[in-house]
């Protein structure tokens, strides 16, 4: 009988101690959150991703036309990602430079589902090893094609929102459904950025931008599949955009130079710092 009073005891305890400790793990999930933000870097790099087949000197025309325009110029900083995971860096962090431009590309560039996932696995490295060399702890994205698929496969399957904060992700010319037209025929990238969508942050802001030559198409990506990113990112984060760019520069390759672009960049990304964009 002492026994089984002593048993009944012990399961008391536990339970109570399982009850006491819920509030106490989400009170410190939540301070974490506040320190967190608390403690945000000055640096605040806008991490660019090109598209397949393109390398780290993709936006370089990019960077060069902001500079031109800008009272300081921005540093850009370039990482190749390697087949054995090993990172290639170059450039230089301009002093008192808080935005700079760093650039992740891969030696495997190839297109497909599959190379996809890879250049994602790849850019959590090389993120990871960027902030252990310059310190920060927040970022900004744009992705061009294919680097809009990687940026959104990396913030669901590889991000840490304990360790890192972004606030706002441009996409330019990305193809959420690759080369399908009809939304009603999920292709097997859009089903799985779908089904994993509640991992996104939710205080992002998404810009999701195309370019069109003939109302369908950029040339190469169809303004449909572009429009498929609804289904990932509307309801889910805290804003959603897209925006259609037309006249000239805008197939597909072009649209890192397109200047409705590059301006678009500079008032959404390098100087709204909080963004308040209507949700569509």
């Amino acid at each position: 009988m002492l026994k089984k009073r002593n048993l009944i005891w012990l399961i008391s305890l536990i339970i109570i101690t399982v009850i006491l400790g819920i509030p106490s793990a989400i009170w410190m999930k939540k301070e974490v959150k506040s320190d967190r933000a608390a403690h945000r870097s000055a640096l605040d790099p806008v991490i660019m991703v090109p598209g397949s087949s393109a390398t780290q000197n993709r936006f370089d025309s990019l960077v060069k036309i902001i500079n031109q325009g800008s009272a300081r110029s921005h540093s850009l900083i370039k990482v190749t990602v390697e087949r054995n995971n090993k990172l290639r860096i170059s450039g230089k962090l301009l002093n008192h430079d808080h935005r700079p431009f760093m650039v992740i590309a891969f030696a495997d560039n190839a297109d497909g589902y599959q190379p996809v996932q890879r250049q994602a696995a790849w850019m959590n490295i090389a993120v990871n090893q960027l902030e252990k060399i310059y310190g920060f702890n927040r970022f900004s994205g744009i992705g061009h094609s294919n680097g809009g698929l990687i940026w959104t496969l990396y913030l669901e399957k590889y991000f840490n929102q304990n360790r890192f904060s972004i606030d706002r992700l441009m996409t330019i010319g990305t193809p959420y459904n690759f080369k399908e037209r009809n939304p009603k025929k999920q292709t097997n990238i859009l089903k799985e950025l779908i089904n994993g969508r509640k991992k996104l942050p939710k205080h992002l802001t998404v810009y999701s931008i195309n370019g069109s030559i003939n109302y369908t198409t950029d040339g190469l990506v169809s303004a449909e599949s572009v429009a498929t990113g609804k289904y990932i990112f509307q309801g889910q984060v805290a804003h959603y955009t897209r925006i259609t760019v037309t006249g000239n520069n805008t197939e597909h390759s072009d649209l890192p130079q397109n200047q409705q672009i590059i301006k678009l960049i500079k008032q959404n990304i390098l100087e709204n710092q909080n963004p308040q964009v209507e949700r569509k």
